[in-house]
C-alpha cells in the first residue's frame, strides 16, 4: 500500500470514493470540506493498494502549531473513510501504520481523530476503532446525542402527543421553507440570549453550502400568518436526517410548538427512506457537562442515546 497527500487534481476521484464508501457522507465531499479551507489548512490523505485503487481516504487538516493532525475539527466527524471491500481490521492496522510513518516524516506528533458515528455507516466500518485501541489511543471526548430509529416503534411521550395534536388544531403551518434569512435572525438571537454564542456557520456560509447541496441541506419552519415562529435546519445524508440547527421564539415556546415541528420533520425523514433521525448532542466541554433539560426534551420526543467520540494518539 501507499499513502499520498490529497491535491485538488484528485477532487473527482475523492468525491466518487466518498459516495461509494461504507461510511462517507456529503460532509466529506470536497465542495463541503473546502468552503472553510482557510481556517482548516488541508492535509487530507489517500491510501492506495498495489494496483493503485483507493482503499481509504482521511479528511484532515493541521492545527495552528503545525504539529497536530486532526480529522476533522471543521466537520461534524472525520476519520478514515473506507472502500466497501478489501479493508479488514488487519488492513486498517497497516493503514494506521502508514499514517504514523507519514506523520513522523512531516514532523507531526499528535493525531486527533473523530470517527464517523456508526448510525451514518452504510455498512459496518469500525475497523478504525479497533486499530486506535491497538495503538494506544485515548478517548478525549464523548458526546451524548439523541437518536430515533425510524424503523422501531415510536417512543414519543404523552405530553408530546398532546402538543402535536394541539398544534394540528391551531392555525400554525409546519412545512419546508425558504425563509433562511428570517430563520438565521431568530437562531442568532436565541443562541446569543440563551447561550451567549453564535451559530457555527454564518448565513453567507450556509447559503453557499445549501447552494452546493440543495438536496442535503433543508429548512423546515413553523409559521403563523406568514410569521416564522420556529425552525429547524436538517442535514440529510440518506441514512440519517440530522438536526443541525433549531430555534424557537417566545411564542413557539409558550405554545410548545417544537414537538409538532419535530414530528413533521421526523415523519418526512421516515418517508424519505432514512433509517435514523439524529437530534445531535446535549453535552458540552467534550461531554463533561450534560444539559439535562435538553437531554430530557429530546427523550420526550422519542430520542435515545448514541455517542460521538474523539480520540488522541500521541506518537512515541
Amino acid at each position: 500500500m501507499t499513502i499520498e497527500r490529497y491535491t485538488p487534481a484528485a477532487a473527482a476521484e475523492w468525491d466518487a470514493f466518498v459516495d461509494a464508501s461504507r461510511n462517507g457522507t456529503f460532509l466529506h465531499r470536497r465542495a463541503y470540506m473546502d468552503y472553510h479551507a482557510s481556517r482548516f489548512p488541508d492535509r487530507s490523505l489517500m491510501v492506495r493498494d498495489a494496483s493503485g485503487r483507493l482503499l481509504a481516504v482521511l479528511p484532515a487538516h493541521v492545527d495552528a502549531t503545525g504539529t497536530v493532525l486532526a480529522s476533522h475539527n471543521g466537520l461534524s466527524y472525520g476519520g478514515w473513510l473506507v472502500a466497501p471491500r478489501r479493508v479488514t481490521a488487519a488492513v486498517m492496522l497497516d493503514i494506521f501504520g502508514l499514517l504514523v510513518a507519514r506523520m513522523r516524516a512531516e514532523g507531526l506528533t499528535e493525531l486527533i481523530y473523530r470517527p464517523v458515528p456508526h448510525i451514518y455507516h452504510r455498512q459496518p466500518a469500525e475497523e478504525d476503532l479497533y486499530a486506535l485501541w491497538r495503538m494506544g489511543a485515548t478517548v478525549i471526548a464523548t458526546g451524548a446525542s439523541s437518536t430515533i430509529d425510524l424503523q422501531a416503534p415510536s417512543l414519543l411521550d404523552r405530553n408530546s402527543h398532546n402538543a402535536i395534536n394541539r398544534a394540528a388544531r391551531s392555525d400554525v403551518l409546519i412545512a419546508p421553507s425558504e425563509a433562511w434569512e428570517e430563520f438565521w435572525g431568530l437562531l442568532t438571537a436565541v443562541l446569543e440570549a440563551r447561550h451567549e454564542v453564535k451559530p457555527v456557520h454564518s448565513l453567507d456560509e450556509m447559503n453557499l453550502l445549501r447552494s452546493r447541496f440543495p438536496e442535503n441541506i433543508r429548512l423546515y419552519a413553523a409559521t403563523r400568518a406568514g410569521r416564522l415562529l420556529a425552525g429547524m435546519v436538517v442535514y440529510c445524508t440518506g441514512r440519517v436526517v440530522h438536526s443541525q440547527y433549531i430555534a424557537a421564539g417566545e411564542e413557539a415556546r409558550r405554545e410548545r410548538l417544537l414537538p409538532a415541528l419535530y414530528h413533521h420533520v421526523i415523519t418526512a425523514a421516515a418517508a424519505s427512506g432514512a433509517r435514523y433521525f439524529d437530534f445531535g448532542i446535549s453535552t458540552e466541554q467534550g461531554g463533561l457537562v450534560l444539559n439535562d433539560n435538553l437531554d430530557i426534551h429530546k427523550s420526550q420526543a422519542g430520542g435515545r442515546t448514541t455517542i460521538t467520540q474523539a480520540f488522541r494518539l500521541v506518537l512515541d
